[in-house]
């Protein structure tokens, strides 16, 4: 007889508004299959940090419901922080206190002690190639340096589920190349659980088996980053007019451009089309020739091959840059919030 395995995380109709009116989730529903990692993808302020506090105990949601390693985060909070590893934002290490002893703190504060906290910490510096700097104090630590010792705080009692809230924020493209391949090999432990949230495109692409895309609190759609992107028939011909056109003029032109041979839809987002096409290279003439006759100025046209950005465009209606930039706006407003 066969069994299935429960979820290690399972969120249902998670909703938070935080004083002043301000929405930070309004129905985020998220699954993650045990050993698996999903990548809650979106801009700030979407609503994936709230969604980790609430999953993490750090947050109550105003209604929903959630459960973490089996364990129902209102009802039994103490059983999912045993279960738990968490990797926040901002480094949780002790600046004046070297990496060894932060581990080893960690360790105690979890009721390892003994032969068997020192193998685990051992283990861990060697891991995240930290053991040269091991009695150096972590204020001296590059920034790369310092997410990885994060990451091995947050492995240290062996957690069942791992979280990791934009862990590669602040880094530079190196570091963050290099905590890219930490992410990937700590993905093939037997057994772990991942949540990672981001907003780095190519980041969620990377190293999540799943993604889940987030956008204004709730998520617009679910699935593998080739699956997504493969939804998508065809090529992206993006075209950058030289003027915007109003919302009557995108209609006719929407129509226009969905009625040549192998165009499947037209989008549009300020003075860019993004049209999908059977075949993008073929396509681009008559594509010109139709805004031409629209009396439509074309600064410029590019082909390529469906990104996630794409695919944002499609669930979320605009572009993940616009997105970005709006949410930034808001949090300015806000102070933050989300």
């Amino acid at each position: 007889m066969s069994t299935t395995r429960a979820p290690a995380i399972e969120a249902r109709r998670l909703t938070k508004t935080y004083p002043g009116d301000v929405t930070a989730l309004s129905g985020m529903d998220v699954t993650v299959a045990t050993g698996t990692v999903l990548g809650l993808l979106g801009p700030n302020g979407a609503g994936k940090s709230t969604t980790v506090k609430i999953l993490t105990t750090l947050a109550r949601p105003d209604s929903g419901s959630a459960t973490v390693a089996g364990h129902d985060v209102r009802r039994h909070p103490d059983r999912v922080r045993r279960a738990i590893g968490v990797v926040a934002q901002n480094s949780g290490a002790d600046p004046v206190a070297t990496g060894r002893e932060n581990l080893r703190l960690q360790g105690r504060l979890y009721g390892l002690k003994g032969a068997a906290l020192s193998r685990r910490v051992d283990d861990l510096l060697e891991r995240f190639t930290l053991a040269d700097a091991a009695n150096r104090q972590v204020k001296t630590y590059s920034g790369g340096m310092r997410r990885r010792l994060d990451v091995a705080l947050g492995l240290v009692h062996r957690p069942e589920v791992l979280f990791l809230d934009e862990p590669t924020t602040g880094l530079d493209p190196q570091a963050r190349t290099a905590m890219w391949d930490e992410i990937a090999r700590l993905a093939g432990d037997e057994g772990l659980t991942v949540l990672l949230t981001t907003h780095h495109l190519e980041e969620a692409d990377r190293l999540a088996e799943r993604i889940a895309i987030v956008d204004r609190g709730r998520v617009v759609v679910e699935g593998t980053p080739d699956g997504l992107k493969g939804e998508l028939r065809g090529d992206a011909v993006h075209v950058e007019l030289r003027e915007a056109v109003g919302e009557a003029g995108r209609t006719l032109l929407s129509g226009a451009l969905t009625a040549l041979p192998g165009v499947h839809e037209a989008l549009f987002d300020g003075r860019r089309v993004s049209v999908r096409a059977d075949d993008g290279a073929g396509t681009v003439p008559a594509l010109l020739g139709a805004l031409e006759r629209a009396g439509v100025g074309v600064a410029s046209a590019t082909v390529a091959r469906p990104s996630l950005d794409d695919v944002y465009l499609r669930y979320a209606g605009r572009r993940y840059a616009e997105a970005d930039a709006e949410s930034a706006r808001d949090l300015a407003v806000t102070g933050g919030v989300r």
